[in-house]
């Protein structure tokens, strides 16, 4: 069983749902971040852990892996989960946390992976796939495609074409690491 974490939009998160994946539970850590709603409509279990609602970040951690534990998640996939996690949620999880990342790694770790790509002016980028772990983007890639960097990209026009291969990249990982 697979639970998702999801800070955004949720195109990662759809692209797992239209794959068909058993998706038990999605959380997230923003109030009214647009992929619970994409969840909400496939009738997948939801709910929101904010940092802001709890004493620590690590009373956080716990209380969510605590929620997917008690939905039955093997495999946690961070699609576009915008938090770090502290030490108590690998407790839980460690060594089945795996995301997507919009740049190759270790080359082009953090928050703004397209425009650090951009700004280093370099030929390519990659959709990323990695296991988490308690570093910034520091985890075991698991698979990477490249993705051809353009003299006149910016990142309006990257970024939909790094999508597009993380989006048939991520369930095909998923699928492998659940045995599907």
């Amino acid at each position: 069983m697979i639970g998702v974490l999801v800070s955004g939009e949720g195109t990662n998160l759809q692209a797992l749902i239209d794959d068909g994946l058993p998706i038990v539970a999605v959380a997230s850590n923003r109030p009214g971040a647009r992929a619970l709603a994409r969840a909400e409509r496939a009738g997948i279990a939801t709910a929101v852990f904010d940092a802001a609602d709890y004493d620590s970040r690590e009373q956080r951690d716990v209380a969510l892996a605590e929620w997917l534990r008690a939905r039955g998640v093997e495999l946690v996939v961070c699609a576009g989960y915008m938090h770090l996690f502290r030490a108590p949620f690998f407790d839980y999880y460690g060594g089945r946390v795996i995301n997507t990342h919009s740049a190759p790694l270790p080359g082009f770790p953090g928050a703004r992976p397209i425009e650090d790509v951009l700004a280093a002016g370099v030929p390519e980028t990659a959709a990323t796939i990695h296991y988490v772990d308690e570093g910034v983007d520091t985890g075991p890639v698991i698979t990477a495609e490249r993705v051809p960097v353009y003299s006149d990209d910016t990142p309006e026009t990257l970024r939909p074409r790094v999508q597009a291969v993380e989006h048939r990249l991520l369930p095909k990982v998923v699928r492998e690491l659940c045995g599907l």
